[in-house]
């Protein structure tokens, strides 16, 4: 018997290895994608919170205010500014960003000037979350909640907020 009876043509041992080969590498590199692919990034979309519209001046709003501060601190508002506990801020649900308005403590009669610049409170029941410092000047601090009279002073155009550039 001649050697390519046999064991088989030398040829056609070395093309099956080679196939098998490439159909191995293929599997590996289907699993490894499989793997390594990653979920898709989150689509951010405008919460129907804000107006479309300005808020015309005058517009009054009752209810009870509460106040945040250590906890957020420095981190970004939605309006994409720094948040400073310091400053005379406030958060409101659907007044446009930007807005300037004067918020009345019911119990004492203080008042004090805020300008609009985040979101919420997202607790029931509440209007409006005041910075530390408008907190303090409307002398509910110790408190954490007052009943409050809102007037809009001064709206800007509604200012969309800018998007996570990545």
């Amino acid at each position: 018997m001649r050697w390519d009876e046999e064991r088989g043509s030398r040829w056609s041992n070395r093309w099956s290895n080679r196939w098998g080969m490439v159909a191995a590498a293929m599997a590996g590199a289907t699993l490894l994608a499989g793997c390594a692919t990653t979920r898709p990034r989150a689509v951010y979309r405008w919460r129907r919170t804000q107006p479309a519209y300005a808020v015309p001046t005058g517009v009054v709003q009752d209810g009870l205010a509460s106040w945040y501060g250590p906890g957020f601190h420095g981190r970004l508002t939605s309006s994409r500014e720094v948040y400073d506990q310091y400053d005379l801020t406030a958060a409101h649900r659907t007044l446009p960003l930007g807005t300037w308005v004067l918020v009345t403590n019911m119990y004492n009669g203080r008042s004090v000037r805020v300008y609009v610049n985040d979101r919420g409170p997202y607790i029931d029941g509440r209007v409006i979350d005041l910075s530390y410092a408008a907190a303090y000047a409307l002398g509910m601090v110790q408190s954490g909640t007052a009943p409050v009279r809102i007037v809009v002073l001064q709206t800007s155009a509604p200012a969309r907020v800018a998007s996570r550039a990545r």
